[in-house]
């Protein structure tokens, strides 16, 4: 069982670069610890930033430092960063285009028992509503680790929502297929009814666990690991909307302008499919550790195969 949840790829990668490229600096508002970055504050004190709790200057001297030349990361509850810290992300880094990374740790309802005020199950549809703003849900700590190793290589901001606790590897460090903005397709079984699993972030496990399940009743299972969210790979989904007979969109998020939306969007539009949206509800998060809030809700590999298996008849 993994036991390095992708809050540490993070650091790790960071670390790395950092050891030849004085430019990348990280920014922490009291969050060091919740972040994993504490090695990279003690090993990089002059690349380090901490400003506190105080998420709105978090995000503008980032951009102040991109201004400068730096490669800004910032560091923050991912409830906090994109709710508190909005305009700042929506005007000092999306509107300037500056060179800033948000990263949104302890995701979704990564939090479990502190309740809703430290959920955050809207900051996809808050996100991808700012223009000039990528948004990324990576699925483990290898594709973690090539996510960051990417957005390192460019200069546009970008949000990444990350996990608090360690997730299952669904690659591995020497198999670990990756393109920056494109899904990564995996399939399962050689059935000739398809049927399609899009699911980013946590929820990506999940769908390939409930993938093989479908695979062992006959059927052709497709996952797409959308960890782009935004730009979503329409090409990918079109793709899967001409194979499939249905396809179940799976995600750590309100039901409202997240994954779920986006696919529908999309097939709507160019190639009509039935999709079954899987989310959080519209209410107040229950409070509890996150496998017991996902089973509560549904949101695991037996429901998504019974939901899919339910729908075809």
């Amino acid at each position: 069982m993994n036991k390095i949840p992708n809050r540490q790829a993070i650091c790790e990668s960071l670390m790395s670069a950092a050891e030849n490229d004085r430019d990348v600096i990280a920014l922490c508002s009291d969050s060091r610890g919740s972040a994993s970055m504490t090695p990279f504050f003690t090993r990089f004190p002059e690349q380090s930033v901490e400003v506190g709790i105080a998420e709105q200057n978090l995000v503008s001297i980032a951009a102040g430092l991109a201004h400068c030349g730096k490669k800004a990361w910032c560091f923050s509850p991912a409830c906090f960063l994109s709710a508190r810290s909005y305009e700042q992300a929506k005007i000092d880094v999306a509107y300037s285009d500056t060179n800033v990374k948000l990263i949104g740790i302890s995701g979704g309802i990564s939090y479990g028992a502190l309740g809703m005020s430290h959920h955050s199950c809207q900051d996809i549809a808050g996100m991808t509503a700012i223009p000039n703003m990528r948004v990324y849900l990576p699925s483990d700590r290898f594709q973690t680790a090539k996510l960051v190793e990417a957005l390192l290589a460019d200069e546009k901001p970008a949000y990444v929502r990350v996990g608090r606790n360690p997730v299952e590897d669904i690659y591995t460090e020497n198999s670990c297929p990756f393109v920056m903005d494109k899904a990564t397709r995996l399939d399962f079984g050689s059935g000739e009814t398809t049927v399609g699993l899009i699911a980013c972030g946590e929820m990506v496990y999940p769908a390939v666990q409930a993938a093989k399940l479908l695979a062992d009743k006959g059927l052709h299972a497709v996952v797409l690991d959308m960890y782009c969210v935004k730009p979503l790979d329409r090409e990918a989904v079109l793709t899967l909307a001409g194979e499939a007979s249905i396809l179940l969109t799976a995600e750590e998020h309100s039901p409202f302008g997240g994954l779920g939306s986006l696919v529908s969007a999309v097939t709507a539009a160019e190639k009509p499919v039935r999709v079954l949206q899987l989310a959080l509800p519209d209410d107040h998060v229950i409070t509890g550790k996150s496998p017991e809030v996902f089973a509560y809700y549904g949101l695991t590999a037996e429901n998504m195969a019974e939901k899919l298996l339910a729908a075809l008849g």
